[in-house]
């Protein structure tokens, strides 16, 4: 995992598309996401997946046994995880259900049905993201989102993101819906670029907040540009990437805000203009 700017530069291939998370990355949703969690774990019983939460021998980490544990006696998210608001709803469904692809669409659905009852505001993640837009354009680099989130919600919460200053930003969106298999499944990032006409590569950079979107970027074979802008320790960081042989996605490069990844194509580009 490469944290160096100018060590990244160098040695990662420039890029030609730029895909991005929504949530946690582009902008700040956390309010209604966590609302819209709280409301569906105790359904959790209902919909039959309250004995499918993966026992503590399967888990990741100490940590994640003990969200586990703490779900399946409470049906809603310890204290720590609320007060924080660090971990993304897709990174709780993978803890809790693992691999399991068909238990997760239960859950994501589950969730859907909460999130129609809690969304609407939107803001920028930082600040600075809409600048960077526009540079890539310039740059004639194609740009993407790829979301878990439903149509209905992105397209309404697109719209309102600095009154509407994203609209036209995009060369192409995929939304939760429009796959069946969500991330970490790489269908979402194989289905941009198929509806941008390129192929995966690692002229292809995702960038994701979580440890799902650097699944779903080394499984479909692109760059993973992890965002850390929950400010999460390096420590912290080698534990939720292990590089086992059960966990073994890790990001090809950490940055911590949208100034240092600007920063990271800037210099990616000039390196590869002076070769």
């Amino acid at each position: 995992m490469i944290r160096d700017l100018e060590q990244a530069a160098s040695e990662l291939t420039p890029p030609q598309v730029v895909l991005f998370d929504w949530h946690a990355t582009l902008v700040d949703t956390r309010d209604a996401m966590y609302h819209a969690v709280d409301e569906m774990l105790p359904r959790l019983p209902e919909l039959g997946l309250h004995e499918l939460i993966v026992p503590y021998a399967l888990c990741r980490s100490a940590e994640d046994a003990r969200l586990n544990e703490y779900v399946r006696q409470h049906l809603r998210l310890p204290p720590r995880i609320l007060r924080e608001r660090k971990i993304s709803r897709t990174d709780i469904f993978e803890i809790l259900f693992g691999a399991d692809e068909d238990v997760k669409h239960i859950a994501h659905e589950a969730f859907n049905d909460a999130y129609r009852n809690h969304y609407g505001e939107v803001h920028p993640f930082e600040g600075s993201e809409l600048r960077l837009l526009r540079e890539l354009k310039e740059f004639d680099v194609l740009t993407g989102v790829l979301t878990n989130r439903e149509r209905e919600f992105f397209e309404h919460e697109f719209a309102l993101v600095e009154d509407g200053a994203w609209l036209g930003l995009f060369d192409t969106t995929v939304c939760g819906g429009d796959t069946f298999r969500r991330k970490p499944n790489p269908e979402p990032i194989i289905k941009a670029l198929t509806l941008l006409r390129r192929e995966a590569g690692l002229d292809c950079w995702y960038l994701g907040d979580s440890s799902t979107d650097v699944a779903a970027a080394k499984r479909a074979g692109v760059t993973a540009v992890l965002f850390n802008g929950a400010g999460w320790p390096h420590e912290w960081l080698e534990k939720v990437f292990p590089g086992t042989p059960e966990h073994p996605y890790q990001p090809d490069v950490i940055v911590d805000t949208f100034v240092e990844f600007r920063q990271l194509i800037e210099q990616c580009l000039s390196v590869a203009r002076t070769r």
